[in-house]
């Protein structure tokens, strides 16, 4: 085997197991990336390979869907349970063969040796050489047919849209997430001229967007702290909160710190709450790289209190998730519907700490980054509800970059991933988030 060859079968076993990881052991796919990129076995891998492995397993989970669809149709019994890495290695070859157009020879190849190295799975590899060689042949124009929305979305994802944004509004989420987003990223000043250095667009919201191209480290700009990555969409929240310059704002639930950078910079006084000290560290690392200084705090956001209320508290809840597939597509696999009923109650009493930390006539902002209605409009009614002491600020199109589509009928932000197009497909989208802005009655 040559040392290209070599250099293949890692990038695939190293793709099979991300995809193991995240479909078996039910483990984050970034949590996932880094425990395997930093083991020995892929030690010696070049970062393009290592690129190469991710790209493999994630479009995998985006397409999981069709890919196991595809894979049933050319198996004609059914296999017992106990078939190792055998489906994992089927569906990233397929991944390749069909969406990543890789070179069939050597696809085929490295995925039957794979399947012969697998103690488990080796009885399978004249399978495994057959079902692939006819995938190599049809399984594109079979691909070609198939309703890509409804069948790479979970069932209990798609009703559930479908219910909330109606049919053709939830298809267009769903297509939207099968596409590797853009790169977006907040930056401190001129953002025509980094647009320009980068090879990029201003959008609306004042981020600059382009097409990922290596490593982040190593672009213009990131040493020197001008900028940092942050979504489009989950840039929008702390501009709600307007003027903050002098104010004392938490930033609960902080990590990784883009929220926190931002009112950084805009002059407040930040205090970044976070229950993972780890996290916060990157938090601290990122703060120090941008030239920025917020007060740090490992605590729950559940139950911690200041000595002195704030002015004004920004709260980026735990959630579903479900508005960030487009760049996180273990989503799906990682949540279930039980889900959402423990982070609304998680929410709730979050929201209700928050309310005490905040002096009167101060503004909180609610927002999550999810598609579901429980963690957005459900949640508002009831905190309006149950606090009588809270009234909306509806958010003008002046707040989000003029976008009044984006302001729902309360006076809410939501945005939704097929939002934001642009006239370049791969510079389109964004995240989902929902946002609402309040203030609390009463005297300072």
């Amino acid at each position: 085997m040559s040392a290209a060859d070599r250099a293949g079968l890692k990038a695939r076993r190293m793709a099979v197991g991300l995809l193991t990881a995240v479909l078996t052991d039910k483990r984050p796919f970034d949590d996932a990336f880094e425990r395997l990129a930093a083991d020995e076995r892929y030690a010696d891998l070049e970062s393009r390979d290592r690129a190469f492995a991710r790209a493999i397993a994630a479009v995998t989970l985006r397409r999981k869907g069709q890919l196991s669809e595809i894979v049933k149709r050319f198996i004609e019994k059914p296999l017992p349970d106990h078939r190792g890495r055998l489906d994992a290695i089927l569906l990233c070859a397929a991944a390749q063969l069909i969406f990543l157009k890789s070179p069939p020879h050597a696809v085929i190849n490295l995925s039957v040796f794979q399947v012969r190295e697998d103690p488990q799975a080796r009885r399978f590899s004249r399978l495994a050489n057959a079902v692939l060689r006819r995938i190599s042949e049809q399984g594109a124009a079979i691909a070609a047919l198939q309703d890509e929305a409804m069948v790479n979305t979970p069932e209990w994802l798609w009703e559930r849209w479908g219910n909330f944004y109606g049919a053709e509004e939830a298809a267009r989420i769903a297509v939207q997430h099968l596409t590797e987003p853009p790169l977006d990223l907040t930056v401190k000043s001129d953002p025509q001229r980094w647009a320009e250095k980068l090879g990029g667009v201003v959008l609306p919201t004042g981020s600059v967007r382009f097409a990922p191209k290596g490593r982040i480290e190593e672009m213009d700009g990131f040493g020197d702290g001008e900028w940092w990555v942050q979504d489009a969409a989950a840039s929008l929240p702390a501009k709600l909160l307007g003027d903050v310059k002098g104010l004392h704002v938490a930033d609960l639930c902080a990590a990784p710190g883009g929220k926190t950078a931002q009112l950084a910079h805009a002059g407040a006084k930040v205090t970044a709450v976070d229950v993972s000290a780890k996290r916060l560290e990157r938090l601290t690392a990122n703060l120090q790289r941008l030239k920025l200084t917020a007060e740090t705090i490992a605590a729950d956001a559940l139950s911690w209190r200041p000595e002195a209320p704030f002015d004004a508290v920004l709260l980026d809840a735990p959630c579903t998730a479900t508005g960030t597939i487009r760049r996180h597509p273990d989503i799906p696999y990682l949540k279930r519907p039980s889900d959402i009923i423990e982070l609304v109650k998680l929410q709730q009493n979050m929201l209700s700490n928050a309310l005490g930390m905040l002096r009167p006539g101060g503004t909180l902002v609610y927002c999550t980054c999810s598609l579901e209605e429980e963690e957005g409009p459900e949640q508002l009614t009831h905190l309006l509800t149950a606090h009588g002491e809270l009234k909306l600020a509806p958010i003008s199109p002046e707040d989000i970059g003029g976008r009044a589509e984006w302001i729902d009928g309360h006076g809410a932000l939501r945005t939704l991933p097929h939002f934001l197009q642009l006239s370049d497909p791969d510079l389109s989208g964004m995240d989902g988030f929902y946002a609402a802005r309040l203030v609390k009655q009463g005297s300072s």
